[in-house]
């Protein structure tokens, strides 16, 4: 393999989509260091791991020698990015947007290696344009290219409001990789319309196109929608160690390998070989996802919090007699998580009136600890339900 088929590997590397491998190669066969560019807006002040997907990419360019443009949208923020969205985003505080930045540098380099990271801010350039130059901006583009975006049209068709300032949105995106001069812009599968809108603005302005780079999205603890904390369904970077750990061991086998490839550093030959041994029976699937579980932890706080982690986690659940092979419920937070309600869900008991009873007679116990109370609903996140000696679940509240 030439350098650039190696590189080419590792910057593949559970990519979505690549526009353009062609150009990317060209670019690489250049020998000078890439800029690249991943914006981030600071509308949530807590990373999970659905976050850290584009950012453990962002590691690879920078392993791989190129350089790396961490850029906070204090402008943008201000605007609040329609991706997605079924109406329009309440715009961020500049204070908001202040204090939510300085929390996600603080995260960021858990991953990314300070000294290789070039941190940006968008209001130095966009903060500086003024009205006429906005205008100029929003020539470069029409209402027609606008409405291509699937929530645009989607929230037009449905007669759902679209203000005009969300229509700058990918158009100040786009102009972020103009003054920044970027080779290369990542971003998740929802984000394509506005890298590419990247691409038509460094043509218009005279600059060679960037390629682009989209990630997955990362299912959450549930395995169906993305990992959102508005879904309950994440596992934040700064939680507990035994929070982190608990979490993981609590996703299911399939999803597993799934946050292996996105978030392990792991090579994918490692992983392969793996996924062979636990298929072969050589390897237990809980010790393949105590491995994944071991891994993030460590990342995140220190080998030390993970090891502990780890042996809390078995002397709760593997010491206590929680059998490898549970049932699973999963439950969104409120009536539902509470513990009449998801037992009968779940078939652990025929009715509610018989969970209540069993309660009361100290038959249920959560993640190892006695639960009295059938009233309150669990909060999100993972938990092991034992009821009487031999009814075992794996809950999931959303």
């Amino acid at each position: 393999m030439t350098d650039i088929d190696r590189q080419m590997a590792t910057i593949k590397r559970g990519v979505a989509e690549l526009i353009d491998e062609g150009e990317l190669r060209k670019k690489l066969a250049r020998g000078t260091p890439l800029r690249v560019k991943v914006g981030f807006d600071p509308t949530a002040p807590d990373l999970h791991l659905g976050h850290t997907v584009v950012m453990h990419k962002m590691r690879h360019f920078q392993e791989l020698g190129h350089q790396v443009i961490f850029l906070i949208g204090d402008f943008t923020g201000r605007i609040g990015d329609p991706s997605g969205r079924s109406e329009t985003r309440p715009p961020l505080t500049e204070e908001q947007v202040i204090a939510n930045a300085e929390t996600y540098k603080k995260q960021v380099f858990k991953i990314l290696d300070p000294e290789k990271t070039e941190v940006a801010f968008n209001a130095a350039w966009l903060g500086a344009m003024n009205a006429a130059d906005f205008i100029r901006l929003a020539s470069c583009c029409t209402v027609a290219r606008m409405m291509e975006r699937d929530d645009f049209e989607k929230r037009f068709r449905e007669q759902r409001p679209i203000s005009i300032h969300e229509f700058l949105y990918p158009l100040c995106q786009g102009y972020d990789s103009v003054a920044l001069k970027a080779d290369v812009e990542m971003g998740g599968t929802d984000q394509k319309f506005n890298l590419l809108m990247g691409r038509t603005l460094q043509a218009h302005y005279g600059q060679e196109s960037q390629c682009i780079l989209t990630m997955p999205l990362l299912e959450g603890t549930d395995g169906v929608r993305k990992m959102s904390k508005s879904y309950g369904n994440y596992i934040g970077i700064d939680e507990a160690p035994d929070q982190i750990f608990g979490k993981v061991m609590a996703i299911s086998d399939d999803l597993m390998w799934r946050y292996y490839e996105l978030l392990s550093s792991k090579s994918l030959e490692n992983i392969a070989a793996l996924k062979a041994d636990v298929a072969a029976g050589r390897v237990h699937p809980k010790a393949a996802k105590e491995t994944l579980a071991h891994e993030m932890v460590a990342r995140y706080h220190s080998p030390k919090d993970a090891d502990e982690a780890q042996q809390g986690f078995n002397a709760v659940f593997a010491g206590g007699g929680v059998p490898d092979a549970m049932p699973e419920h999963a439950c969104d937070k409120g009536e539902a998580s509470t513990p009449p309600a998801f037992l009968e869900a779940a078939g652990l008991v025929k009715s509610r009136g018989e969970a209540k009873r069993l309660i009361k007679e100290g038959a249920l116990s959560v993640d190892g600890q006695r639960c009295d109370d059938p009233l309150t609903p669990f909060s999100p996140g993972a938990y092991v339900v034992k009821l009487g000696k031999k009814r075992f679940l794996k809950l999931l509240v959303r």
